[in-house]
């Protein structure tokens, strides 16, 4: 079976490659942009850092900022009524994944309208059309929403989240600055970086895993595990390797999958808005463990990439607990918390479990799963 890669025909990657926004607009002759982004980021001033150069090229622009933090469909069908009203010709999503997500089903929506009710896009929708012509502009250091396939929306009414996964939803183009990040509180910075860092690992087991996402989720762990710390220390030079490391996890996990550490995470986020990264990080270290007697061989080399010393000459279990203890370290260090106590509550473990059982990463586990186990693993963490 052939190995599929999806990633933008554009990126820009660097300090001040917002630059190249217009320029991208102007060849192709688009008019008028809708920008989807969030309040915060309007308040603080971040969106403005793009906004400013549309305006000061007179480039015609109208803002969408009815996002919550886990958009729900109802954003999503505002959007779309936004964009239209707005009579825009092309996207610009600033944000982390929230604003991104939000701006993909807008634009997969507007050109597939026959799914305006967003919950017939969950899976893997028959979509016929490429999303609007979209400019994705990454603000956190962790969902790599730019360059994934993928997106995530909440369902109120049912209380869950759900994946979609469409090769025509990729923004044509993503500009990863890292100077859009600097303004990121800590709290942030950790939560989204150790996101990036469950897509590389979970990326990296996954059952789908190949050897071109082999390099980029190697790669990505060790960028990410040697510029965490300092990012959440908002050090310029750790935001920028937090900036490539999480683009190139996202290079590699949309194009193969993840695992229950994710399905587990978005029924925290979808029952408690609990922030996805922070959900990511106290579960990846449990799913490691739980999924070690399958895919534990290859925990060495993820602990050779977070550099774990003598890693080489340990027997495979012991090189497994050596890089399961690096992962909790790092996690630590930047002021995740440990466990689940303060967050589940006994009698939703049933529903999690079956919303993880029902999610669309959980397929990708490399061991087998039901949902006895998987409310037993949540059940672990209280």
């Amino acid at each position: 079976m052939a190995d599929r890669i999806v990633l933008n025909p554009v990126s820009y990657h660097g300090h001040g490659a917002i630059e190249n926004i217009l320029p991208e607009l102007n060849a192709r002759g688009l008019k008028k942009a809708f920008v989807a982004t969030d309040p915060d980021l309007i308040r603080f001033g971040v969106a403005g850092k793009v906004t400013e150069l549309l305006d000061k090229a007179g480039f015609a622009y109208e803002v969408y900022s009815d996002i919550k933090a886990n958009p729900t469909i109802e954003n999503v069908q505002g959007g779309v009524q936004a964009f239209k009203k707005a009579n825009a010709d092309c996207i610009i999503a600033i944000g982390g994944g929230s604003a991104m997500d939000t701006a993909k089903a807008i634009g997969i929506i507007v050109e597939n309208p026959e799914f305006g009710d967003v919950r017939s896009l969950e899976g893997v929708a028959p979509t016929r059309k490429h999303a609007v012509f979209t400019i994705a502009v990454p603000t956190t250091a962790g969902t790599a929403a730019e360059v994934t396939i993928n997106y995530v929306i909440t369902d109120v009414e049912k209380k869950r989240k759900f994946v979609c996964v469409d090769v025509h939803d990729i923004p044509e183009v993503a500009v990863v600055d890292p100077d859009m990040m600097a303004s990121m509180p800590k709290g942030l910075t950790a939560a989204t970086g150790m996101d990036a860092l469950t897509h590389a690992i979970e990326g990296y087991i996954t059952r789908g895993h190949c050897a071109i996402s082999d390099m980029f989720h190697l790669e990505a762990i060790r960028l990410i595990s040697r510029n965490l710390r300092a990012a959440v220390q908002n050090d310029p030079d750790g935001r920028e390797g937090m900036a490539l490391g999480q683009y190139i996890a996202g290079m590699g996990f949309s194009n193969v999958g993840l695992g229950i550490v994710h399905s587990m995470a978005h029924g925290l986020s979808a029952l408690y808005d609990t922030p996805h990264g922070v959900a990511c990080a106290i579960i990846l270290p449990y799913g490691l463990e739980y999924n070690a007697c399958v895919a534990g061989k290859r925990y060495r080399a993820i602990g050779e990439a977070m550099g774990v010393e003598g890693i080489q000459a340990m027997s495979d279990e012991d090189a497994a607990s050596a890089t399961i203890a690096a992962v909790k370290q790092l996690s630590k260090d930047v002021g995740i918390p440990a466990d689940l106590k303060n967050i589940v509550r006994e009698e939703d473990v049933d529903f999690l479990s079956d919303s993880a059982y029902a999610d669309a990463c959980r397929p990708g586990n490399p061991r087998d799963t039901n949902k006895e186990e998987i409310a037993a693993l949540y059940r672990s963490m209280m």
